[in-house]
């Protein structure tokens, strides 16, 4: 089974020139994570004279250098360089999910054009890091995934329309459960099944330290703080609202509230680049940027089928596969998840009694 990677490409014009920079920032951001030239190229595994080529190249495409030598600190990151970091940071976290359901769509079709391709499980999901995670393992577990990343009601929409064998979709726990259980009520059928996936936790994302002292909602409508949201439809968005109902803070009053992005990763992203100085999604991408975590509230991950989908031999090996404990061990690899639960079948009314 094929394994694809799309990934943007950088090109700089400046009059008739033409200058492709992959290489360039691919460098940039190995010198920021290791902390030497050094480092990056051993990531790389390059030459050290090679590398300063191609940074060399970099100087030639800006007109300015993106690293600095210093005695005894080796190469650093210029302003410049610095921002071409973060720029290529936050293109990765906005475009990864988009492009990963592409490369799940052209996996499918290599497949089929170069065998007799059966048992293609179609998963249309909510964007969660244990669903990106799930691409890699039933890649390894030779599951032929068909895998396209929407928001919850467009996926469970397409279940109810045949266009999916999988829906993805998540609820808060708690209080606010019921509330935000009424928009999907009208895809959600008694011949359905809930698989759960994970329980995962979310909240505030702040810079480390957390500088501007925040506490909680109610410090968003300060004059010093600029917030950036998740895109309205999103079930992220919708919590979020909840909670600021029930904290009775008025979202017209944060700065950056129509401020928003498309993945839980864009968000720590923006936060960690200094753009914005609060966000709001899960803790996953929260730790892998650096960020500090204000956790506010949990949620469960659901996966939602049709009941006879259940005993399918493609279901079965899913099942199996979620179930294992390698797998549930990797979710709860992920900050904030906790997989333990990953496997579990019930009904509608079983996840959700008060549905009725």
């Amino acid at each position: 089974m094929f394994k694809l990677s799309i990934k943007p490409q950088w090109q700089l014009a400046r009059g008739d020139e033409r200058h492709l920079l992959p290489r360039v920032v691919e460098l940039l951001v190995g010198i920021d994570e290791t902390g030497t030239l050094v480092g990056a190229c051993e990531r790389m595994n390059l030459s050290y004279r090679y590398a300063w080529g191609i940074l060399q190249e970099g100087h030639q495409a800006f007109g300015v250098p993106l690293v600095e030598s210093r005695r005894g600190r080796g190469a650093i990151l210029t302003p410049l360089g610095e921002k071409l970091v973060w720029a290529d940071r936050r293109i990765t976290a906005r475009l990864s999910p988009v492009l990963d359901s592409l490369a799940s769509e052209l996996e499918v079709e290599l497949e089929r054009a170069l065998s007799d391709a059966q048992g293609i499980l179609r998963l249309q999901a909510s964007h969660g890091f244990a669903v990106e995670l799930l691409r890699d393992w039933f890649a390894r577990q030779q599951i032929p995934l068909d895998l396209k990343y929407r928001s919850s009601i467009e996926a469970l929409t397409a279940l109810n329309a045949g266009g999916c064998d999988l829906a993805g979709f998540h609820v808060p726990l708690g209080e606010f459960q019921q509330q935000a259980l009424q928009p999907y009520r009208p895809w959600l059928q008694s011949n359905h099944r809930l698989i759960w996936l994970a329980t995962r936790r979310q909240g505030l994302m702040v810079a480390r330290g957390n500088p501007k002292r925040v506490r909680g909602l109610a410090d968003l409508t300060r004059d010093d703080l600029r917030f950036v949201n998740r895109q309205l439809g999103s079930g992220t968005r919708m919590l979020l609202d909840l909670l600021l109902g029930k904290e009775k803070v008025d979202a017209k009053r944060i700065e950056g509230y129509d401020t928003s992005e498309y993945t839980h990763a864009a968000v720590a992203a923006f936060v960690a680049s200094g753009m914005a100085d609060v966000g709001f999604g899960v803790e996953t991408p929260a730790k892998r940027f650096g960020l500090d975590f204000l956790p506010l509230s949990s949620e469960r991950y659901f996966f939602a089928c049709n009941a006879d989908f259940l005993n399918s031999s493609t279901m079965l090996r899913v099942l199996a596969s979620l179930r294992s404990a390698e797998l549930k061990a990797a979710i709860n690899g992920l900050a904030g998840y906790d997989g333990m639960q990953a496997g579990s079948v019930m009904t509608v009314t079983e996840a959700f009694p008060e549905r009725l």
